[in-house]
C-alpha cells in the first residue's frame, strides 16, 4: 500500500498553529449514529486539550450519556490536525478529531471512533494485519434541503457543458486535497444531479475520519454554490439511489493477504474466506451499514443496488464483487461490498464489515461458487435453487437480526450495541404510526 503521511505531533501542531496564525480550533467527534459534532476551543486552551482533554456535556449527544453520567472529554488526536480551508476568509480555523473520554481518563464506550481502533487493534494483535479501504460515495445536488428538485438532467459519466456539478465536484476535490486528503476520481452518476468522488485507499481509522470530513466538505461546497448536497440513500422515487462501495483489503507490511497470483480468481483462501464471511453475516450487520428506514427505499430489485446475497467478479448485480481492473496485480487485489450507503455511522460500518470477514477467517468459512448471471432476472424458484439469500427488506427486519447477533454486539460493544437499537427502534415506531403522502393517495379516495 502506499505509505501513510507522517503523523503529526503535538509539537508539530503547535508549530503549525503559530505558523499559520489559527484562532480557533474545532474537536470533532461523532454520535452513535454518525453525525458530526464539534466543540470549538481558542488557541490558548490547545495545551489542557492535549493533556487533560476538554469537557463537554455527553447527555446532550445521541446515544452517549444518561443525564447522572454526563461529564465528557474531547480530546485531540494529533495526527488528525488540518486547516479548515472554507473559513478562512475569517479567522483562520484548525480541526482535529477526538477520542472521547470518561473524567478518569478511560476510553468511553459510547465513542464510535475508539469502536474502530479497538477492532483495528484486536486484528493487529491477533493477525497482523492493517485494514485498508477505499469508499466509493454517491449524493446529489438538489436546489435546496426542502424539495428535491435536481440541477442537471446527466447520467453515468456524462460530460456535460451545462453541468453545474461538475463544477462543484472540482471545488469539492481542490478542498478535499487542502485538507491531505487523496481522491481517486470523481464523475457523475447513473441518476440526475448524481455525483460520485471517489477517495484514495487508506487505513481504516483514516479513512473513516476522512469520510466524516468528506461528507461535510462536500455539504460546503454545495451551500457556497447556494445549493444542497444530501447523502440520503433514495431521495428521489424511481431512480437509483445513493450507495457507498467499500473497496476493502488486508496487509501485512506490503504484502496483500488477499492476493494469491496462482489462484483461478487470484484470491487466497484469507480473501475467500474473508467474502464468505461479509455473505454469511451480511444480514445481521446490514442494520449498521444501512441504518436509516430510508436506506431500504434503496435496497430493492431494479436500480443497481445489491439485494442478493451472492458474490462475482464482474457481475454487478451481486453483494460482493472482486473487481477485475487489474487482474494480476497484488495491491490493487480487493473485496468490494456494495450494499453500504452514504448516511452511515462509518466507524460502526467499517467495524462490522470487518468483523464479518474475520469470522470467515476465524471460522473457516467455504466460499461458495461466484454467480456470473443477473440475479435480479431469477425468480423465487430459481434463486431458492441456487441456494441464494436476501438482505433485510426494512429497518425493523433489520434490526430484528441485529438484535440476536453475538457478532455486532462483540464487536460493538453493549453500549453502542444496546443504544445503537433503541435509537433505530425508536425511529421505526415514529415512521410506523406517521400517515405517508402515498397511503392517502392509494387509499383516500376508494376506501
Amino acid at each position: 500500500m502506499e505509505e501513510a503521511e507522517e503523523a503529526k505531533t503535538k509539537e508539530e501542531v503547535f508549530a503549525a498553529v503559530e505558523e499559520q496564525d489559527v484562532k480557533f480550533i474545532g474537536l470533532w467527534f461523532t454520535d452513535i449514529l454518525g453525525r458530526l459534532k464539534s466543540v470549538t476551543i481558542s488557541v490558548s486552551e490547545l495545551e489542557t486539550a492535549f493533556d487533560e482533554g476538554m469537557g463537554f456535556d455527553g447527555s446532550s449527544i445521541k446515544g452517549f450519556a444518561r443525564i447522572d453520567e454526563s461529564d465528557m472529554l474531547a480530546k485531540p488526536d494529533p495526527a488528525t490536525f488540518q486547516i479548515v480551508p472554507w473559513r478562512q476568509k475569517e479567522d483562520v480555523v484548525a480541526r482535529m478529531f477526538c477520542d472521547i473520554l470518561n473524567p478518569d481518563g478511560s476510553h468511553y464506550e459510547g465513542d464510535p471512533r475508539y469502536i474502530l481502533k479497538r477492532n483495528l487493534e484486536r486484528l493487529r494483535v491477533e493477525y497482523g494485519y492493517t485494514f485498508y479501504l477505499g469508499p466509493e460515495l454517491e449524493y446529489f445536488y438538489f436546489s435546496d434541503e426542502k424539495n428535491p428538485v435536481v440541477l442537471d438532467e446527466g447520467g453515468y459519466f456524462d460530460l456535460m457543458t451545462l453541468n453545474a456539478g461538475s463544477d462543484f465536484r472540482r471545488d469539492t476535490v481542490l478542498m478535499l486535497e487542502a485538507m491531505g486528503i487523496k481522491v481517486e476520481a470523481s464523475h457523475h452518476e447513473v441518476s440526475p444531479s448524481q455525483h460520485e468522488i471517489d477517495l484514495r485507499y487508506k487505513d481504516a481509522l483514516t479513512m473513516a475520519d476522512q469520510v466524516m470530513t468528506y461528507r461535510i466538505v462536500v455539504k460546503e461546497i454545495a451551500r457556497q454554490h447556494g445549493c444542497y448536497a444530501t447523502f440520503m440513500p433514495k431521495p428521489i422515487f424511481g431512480v437509483n439511489g445513493s450507495g457507498m462501495h467499500v473497496h476493502q483489503s488486508l496487509f501485512k507490511g506490503d504484502k496483500n493477504a488477499f492476493f494469491d497470483l496462482n489462484d483461478e480468481y487470484h484470491l487466497s483462501d484469507v480473501g475467500k474466506k474473508y467474502i464468505a464471511g461479509l455473505l454469511r453475516h451480511a444480514p445481521e450487520i446490514t442494520s449498521v451499514t444501512n441504518q436509516w428506514i430510508n436506506s431500504y427505499k434503496r435496497l430493492v430489485p431494479g436500480y443497481e443496488a445489491p439485494v442478493y446475497i451472492t458474490w462475482a467478479r464482474r457481475n454487478r448485480s451481486t453483494l460482493v464483487r472482486v473487481p477485475m481492473y487489474k487482474p494480476v496485480k497484488e495491491k490493487a487485489t480487493r473485496v468490494e461490498y456494495r450494499s453500504p450507503d452514504p448516511a452511515c455511522n462509518p466507524y460502526l460500518a467499517f467495524s462490522v464489515m470487518l468483523a464479518a470477514g474475520l469470522a470467515g477467517l476465524r471460522n473457516k468459512y467455504e466460499l461458495p461458487p461466484p454467480v456470473e448471471k443477473d440475479v435480479y432476472r431469477l425468480n423465487e424458484e430459481e434463486r431458492a435453487k441456487e441456494g441464494i439469500k436476501t438482505l433485510p427488506g426494512s429497518l425493523i427486519e433489520a434490526i430484528a437480526l441485529t438484535k440476536r447477533s453475538e457478532l455486532v454486539r462483540e464487536t460493538l460493544g453493549d453500549h453502542i450495541f444496546n443504544n445503537f437499537i433503541t435509537s433505530k427502534l425508536v425511529e421505526w415506531d415514529r415512521y410506523r404510526v406517521n400517515v405517508t403522502e402515498w397511503e392517502l393517495k392509494e387509499y383516500l379516495s376508494v376506501l
